[in-house]
C-alpha cells in the first residue's frame, strides 16, 4: 500500500520556524520527484517546492529563501524547513510523489498556522 505521511505541522507565531516531514512508503521512493504543496480554502493547491531524486530543488517565488527542502533517500522522507514564516504561510501542506506525470500520490495533509 502506498503512503505518504506528512508531519510536524502546528500553530507558530509568525517569524517563527517549523520542520514538515513526508514519509513514504510502498513506492520505489529514490525514482520520484517529490513536491510540497498547499493549499487554503478559497485558493486552488500551490506549488510550494520541488525536489528531485538527484536533490536539485525549486521553489515558489513567495517562499524562496526561507523554505528549504530536503530529502533522505535511505529513510524514504523529505523534510520541508520553514523559516520566518509568515501568516500566509497558513495553509494544509501536502506532500507529493510524482513519476513521469504517470504515478502521482499524495499524503493526508497536515495544517500550519502561523498566527499571533
Amino acid at each position: 500500500q502506498v503512503q505518504l505521511v506528512e508531519s510536524g505541522g502546528g500553530l507558530v507565531q509568525p517569524g517563527g520556524s517549523l520542520r514538515l516531514s513526508c514519509a513514504a512508503s510502498g513506492i520505489v521512493f529514490s525514482v520520484y520527484v517529490m513536491g510540497w504543496y498547499r493549499q487554503t480554502p478559497g485558493k486552488q493547491r500551490e506549488l510550494v517546492a520541488t525536489i528531485t531524486s538527484g536533490g536539485s530543488t525549486t521553489y515558489a517565488d513567495s517562499v524562496k529563501g526561507r523554505f528549504t527542502f530536503s530529502r533522505d533517500n535511505a529513510k524514504n522522507t523529505v523534510y520541508l524547513q520553514m523559516n520566518s514564516l509568515k501568516p500566509e504561510d497558513t495553509a494544509v501542506y501536502y506532500c507529493n510523489a510524482n513519476r513521469r506525470n504517470v504515478s502521482n500520490f499524495w499524503g493526508q495533509g497536515t495544517q500550519v498556522t502561523v498566527s499571533s
